[in-house]
């Protein structure tokens, strides 16, 4: 792909896995910033490296750990997880295209997210737990994987040690508290080898910022 083909958000195939854009910086050699969805560690490219991928219902892939499987036939309920395939976000809305998110109230229009997001029906595909009989696995572009490496994207929890491939966390990344009735959110000031400070005092563990019961990204500040 040509770096002006290449939108945040998309869906993106680099080093045969599936991964997300969440920023391009065309200052630098490896413009395209990416997050590998299986998870969540992040990844620098060229736009000459990455194949764009649209997703559809019934794909099946592994989402921080988890395996789901994209479906429309049915609308969200509240605590269920959405991918938003079709972003037509009003001014007070913050999403954009392929983004993930956690339904918090629903009603007959559409759904409010834990990132207060109004986002309606027919702008999500619904992320259902586990893979259904009838998907089609995209963690991979060309090389389907098997054996132990298929277990280890499908039951990622069997392992008792994925600190080498947790997401750390960069300067300047902005956290919003999803355990908090108000709305809060706080950056990343500081790094010490796996203790990571947050302003407002903030001092947790990279595994705790991977809890989106607890905390979700939002964006870094050199990405604004």
């Amino acid at each position: 792909m040509k770096l002006y083909q290449v939108r945040k958000g998309q869906f993106v195939y680099y080093n045969n896995k599936l991964h997300r854009v969440y920023g391009i910086k065309p200052m630098y050699k490896q413009s395209v910033h990416l997050i590998r969805l299986s998870d969540l560690t992040q990844h620098l490219a060229t736009a000459a490296e990455v194949e764009k991928y649209k997703p559809k219902e019934l794909d099946s892939f592994v989402y921080n750990h988890k395996p789901y499987t994209l479906r429309k036939d049915r609308k969200a309920q509240e605590g269920d997880t959405i991918l938003i395939t079709n972003p037509t976000p009003d001014s007070l809305d913050h999403y954009s295209l392929n983004e993930i998110e956690v339904v918090d109230t629903v009603d007959h229009k559409g759904v409010i997210t834990m990132d207060s997001n109004g986002i309606k029906h027919n702008e999500y595909l619904l992320m259902v737990p586990g893979r259904s009989t009838e998907s089609r696995v995209i963690d991979y572009q060309t090389v389907e994987p098997a054996g132990e490496e298929q277990l280890n994207m499908d039951y990622p929890d069997m392992h008792t040690n994925n600190s080498g491939n947790l997401l750390m966390p960069n300067l300047g990344d902005v956290y919003k508290q999803t355990n908090n009735d108000a709305s809060f959110e706080t950056m990343v000031v500081a790094i010490q080898n796996q203790t990571v400070f947050l302003g407002g005092g903030f001092v947790v563990s990279p595994e705790e910022l991977l809890d989106r019961e607890k905390w979700q990204f939002q964006y870094n500040l050199l990405d604004q």
